[in-house]
């Protein structure tokens, strides 16, 4: 996922879509705790997808109070 996509999205997306990648989070722990992942590089990038939408988030808080 890129910035400019999540940028684009309205706040009730981008909370849609971040319980989506906090659930995916689980169960990509949940198997490599089992030993059952193979796609090791999604974690990092579930998790930084996770971050760039709470920038955004924050970004858009900080522009309604100010603005």
């Amino acid at each position: 996922m890129k910035a400019s996509e999540v940028k684009d999205m309205t706040p009730d997306q981008l909370q849609d879509q971040l319980l989506k990648l906090k659930k995916e989070q689980f169960n990509l722990r949940f198997q490599s705790a089992s030993g059952q992942l193979e796609k090791t590089s999604r974690q990092k990038q579930v998790r930084r997808d996770i971050a760039r939408i709470k920038t955004i988030q924050r970004q858009h808080a900080t522009a309604q109070v100010k603005g």
